[in-house]
């Protein structure tokens, strides 16, 4: 039997942090007595008695005593390699369970032991290294915040910031706030009102004198030149130096600002003051440029987070819930399950919600990438951030506060980062060890040559100093974050919801789908067909079939209740209702024991009966499913059902034939059902599984290479998880949802060719942005070893190859799979 805690109530926590889940379900499997468990967003569940219950709550108060979780936003970051050295800084940190920055959306979320470190503490960490952090309300909204420094370019001497930015509702992304000024015509207004751009003309400024006094007054300033181009190089290297010893002190010793500091520095020792002025003012127009890049790529993310509105419609009900006439103005964030609201033309919807009235015409073009207006019916359910066309429309809530379509995106998306694709983990790896690698080399490029083969000191420090410049791993670092941001973003936009680049990552390697049958590759509306008595009265077998499937899930369970009910036949009341996964419900109605389950459940009383056999094969051959009806082990009749198949099915399962994919239907119906339908959509067929049945078919098939599992039941989410990526339909339950790693948010096939390619061409914008970053370090390698290269062109090279490589990862957000 199963038992199910809900975690709103002994650890609410745990809703938004899938790392507790995880440790939630690793402490729960050490329990004994304790298996089969399931931790969800709102509950954990196991099966067996109840037993176990004070060692499960025990659990979960150790855990929300020692896992405290903390949001806020972080102003201050231009790349990935400024959040990655956040997360680092604070996981040294004793008492910190993890830190995890989603750079799209600039958060820093905490797992902490408020025993071992205060909030105090963490804060201090990221002030300590020149972010500025702002709190988050509610409904997670941002205050604005003092502006701060960037880890990769620092700020004015006046104001001591650079990569930050003004954060709130309508400025989630750097260099936002041009936009206002540009439209006015004013250039240079505009360009100052960004702090990475007030440094560059700060900067600009303080060189345009230095060269004026060296170079156009040379009379009055003989022999000067080194000392005017050191004070303008010193001028934007002092900001970056205080940067530098930031980092160190919280651990992060190889990052760009110890690159270019040791780089200036060294150029002033040699006596190369031009360049040294030079190189710091290119790199940070190289950062200004990169970072507007990055606020590109987190318009995808800005784009959803708009598209809610923070008020409502309220419409009064007075009493026994009747809508009034009259609404007035609320937060959103106030509405409850249940209310009544009114949405009027050119407006979104604060919430999910049930249409109310005949007919709501709705815009949802943002949320699924279905360009035409969807005419939706009373009773339908619209998403949060629909826009209303045409009329007013009215709407019964169906979501709580923070758990709408809109929050749902919004999170995976938050969640995606943590699951992040191998080829990042492997860059992650690589760059840990690439940066001091760098700076090993270019110390022996500067020593060995004069010592051992008598070079010269100052053209070999040159040479070394360069190579520190080229060295940087910005460009490889941001390679796969800005191609995997930008698709997930453009994926929300068309409806499809990823939970990170290592599900994009295996999707695009797929040999294998697999799909489930009803609800997926079918409409998931059977009708019955035929209604065979062998026993008894048609309306009473009706009545005892509906009292034992009512309160199922099961599509199957729901068309008979509904054919029942549609009749105005009397259900009976049934207790010790069970449903035997994949094979039948039973149920005790008065003193009868009532059976409605499969043939192959069932064969032995049909053995009995050759004749009721002929007919149930003559149904399952043309492509219906039967189930069985017994009453105290006696044979009363059959019910054959037909599920049509999708108008979208068969287009769509020769796309992914064309696209190289092998497709199989994995299903627990009969197998002459299920090979009728095969044969239909042109595919391989695998029936009569039970849910334990599907898992090993994956594994099978997971043999020739990697399986995609499309499904939208409950008895899908253990397939869904296995599989190596798992695919829910939008319309189906939220187990399968949570189970999934990607979701569908219209119920349609049509998406998994476009997935399919939207995957592909993620995985070769990634190999293409990792060769460009790579390639152009080689080339210019080799040209600084042969003297060919100074520091001009280094930092020309670097910040190029990083603007190149993010310019390129944002086609994606245009992309047409």
């Amino acid at each position: 039997m199963q038992q199910s805690l809900s975690l709103s109530d002994y650890m609410p926590e745990a809703a938004n942090c899938g790392d507790c889940r995880e440790k939630i379900s690793k402490g729960m499997s050490a329990i004994p007595g304790v298996s089969g468990i399931e931790v969800t967003r709102n509950s954990v569940s196991w099966q067996g008695s109840d037993r176990p219950k004070a060692a499960v709550l025990k659990l979960l108060e150790e855990m929300k005593d020692r896992h405290h979780h903390r949001i806020w936003s972080v102003q201050g970051m231009d790349c990935p390699s400024c959040a990655k050295g956040i997360e680092k800084a604070i996981e040294r940190q004793s008492g910190v369970h993890s830190g995890r920055i989603t750079f799209a959306r600039e958060r820093l979320s905490v797992d902490f032991d408020p025993a071992e470190i205060s909030q105090e503490q963490i804060k201090d960490v990221v002030t300590g290294l020149g972010y500025s952090l702002g709190e988050i309300s509610a409904r997670g909204d941002q205050p604005s915040a003092a502006v701060s420094n960037s880890c990769c370019a620092s700020s004015v001497a006046a104001t001591g910031c650079s990569g930050a930015k003004q954060s709130g509702a309508d400025q989630h992304s750097h260099g936002q706030a041009d936009e206002a000024t540009d439209k006015t015509g004013s250039i240079i207004p505009g360009l100052l009102s960004d702090p990475a751009w007030r440094k560059v003309v700060s900067t600009g400024l303080v060189l345009l004198i230095a060269a004026v006094m060296a170079e156009l007054l040379p009379v009055y300033f003989e022999g000067q030149e080194r000392l005017f181009y050191s004070v303008a190089a010193l001028f934007g290297l002092l900001p970056i130096l205080k940067n530098t010893f930031r980092s160190v002190r919280f651990g992060q010793y190889f990052g760009i600002q110890t690159l270019m500091s040791v780089a200036a520095i060294g150029a002033l020792v040699i006596g190369e003051a031009l360049e040294a002025s030079m190189v710091l003012f290119l790199f940070l127009i190289g950062e200004a440029l990169e970072k507007q890049a990055a606020s590109k790529a987190r318009e995808g993310i800005s784009l959803l987070l708009n598209l809610q509105p923070r008020k409502a419609r309220l419409v009064h009900q007075g009493k026994g819930g009747v809508t009034e006439g009259h609404s007035h103005e609320v937060s959103a964030e106030s509405l409850l399950v249940g209310d009544v609201i009114e949405v009027r033309p050119g407006e979104r919807l604060p919430a999910d919600g049930e249409i109310l009235g005949e007919l709501a015409i709705l815009d949802e073009s943002a949320l699924t990438g279905e360009s035409m207006p969807r005419n939706r019916e009373s009773g339908e359910t619209a998403f949060a951030g629909a826009l209303v066309l045409e009329r007013l429309a009215r709407f019964r809530v169906t979501s709580e506060a923070g758990d709408n379509t809109l929050d749902r995106i919004v999170r995976m998306i938050e969640e995606s980062e943590a699951h992040k694709a191998p080829v990042a983990r492997f860059i992650d790896r690589f760059s840990n060890v690439y940066t001091p690698a760098m700076m090993l080399i270019s110390l022996l490029v500067a020593v060995v040559p004069p010592l051992l083969f008598g070079g010269d000191w100052i053209s070999w420090i040159y040479k070394s100093l360069t190579l520190l410049i080229i060295s940087c791993p910005c460009a490889l670092v941001i390679s796969v974050p800005a191609a995997v941001t930008s698709s997930l973003a453009a994926a929300a936009r068309s409806g499809l919801l990823i939970k990170g680049g290592a599900a994009l990552e295996a999707l695009s390697r797929a040999k294998t789908i697999a799909f489930d049958k009803t609800g997926t590759l079918t409409e998931g509306r059977p009708q019955i067909t035929d209604l065979v008595v062998t026993r008894g009265d048609e309306t009473e077998l009706l009545a005892l079939v509906a009292s034992v499937e009512r309160g199922s899930s099961h599509p199957l369970a729901k068309a008979l209740v509904s054919y029942v009910e549609g009749r105005k036949i009397t259900i009976p009341t049934v207790e010790d209702a069970q449903t035997i996964a994949g094979k039948a419900a039973t149920g005790r109605v008065g003193q009868r024991n009532v059976v409605v389950g499969s043939p192959k459940y069932s064969a032995s009383v049909l053995a009995a009966s050759p004749e009721v056999v002929h007919q149930l094969a003559e149904l399952e051959e043309a492509g219906k499913t039967v189930v069985v009806v017994t009453v105290d082990e006696q044979l009363c009749g059959l019910i054959a059902l037909r599920d049509e198949p999708r108008a979208a099915a068969l287009p769509v399962i020769g796309e992914l034939s064309a696209l190289g994919l092998k497709t199989v239907m994995l299903t627990g119906d009969n197998a002459r059902t299920a090979k009728a339908l095969g044969l239909e959509l042109g595919l391989t067929v695998r029936a009569e599984l039970l849910p334990q049945d599907k898992l090993t078919e994956i594994q099978q098939l997971s043999l020739d290479g990697s399986v995609v599992m499309v499904g939208d039941g409950i008895n899908d989410a253990p397939a869904l998880k296995i599989a190596e990526v798992g695919i829910a339909m939008g319309g189906g339950t939220d187990v399968a949802l949570e189970a999934a790693d990607i979701a569908l948010m219209e119920n349609r096939l049509e998406a998994l060719p476009a997935l399919l390619r939207r995957a592909r061409a993620t995985m070769a914008n990634i190999h293409q942005n990792v060769a460009l970053a790579l390639g152009l370090k080689g080339l210019f390698l080799v040209t600084t070893l042969l003297g060919m290269t100074g520091l001009w062109m280094a930092v020309v090279a670097d910040t190029g190859a990083t603007v190149l490589v993010t310019l390129n990862a944002l086609r994606l957000l245009n992309h047409r799979a």
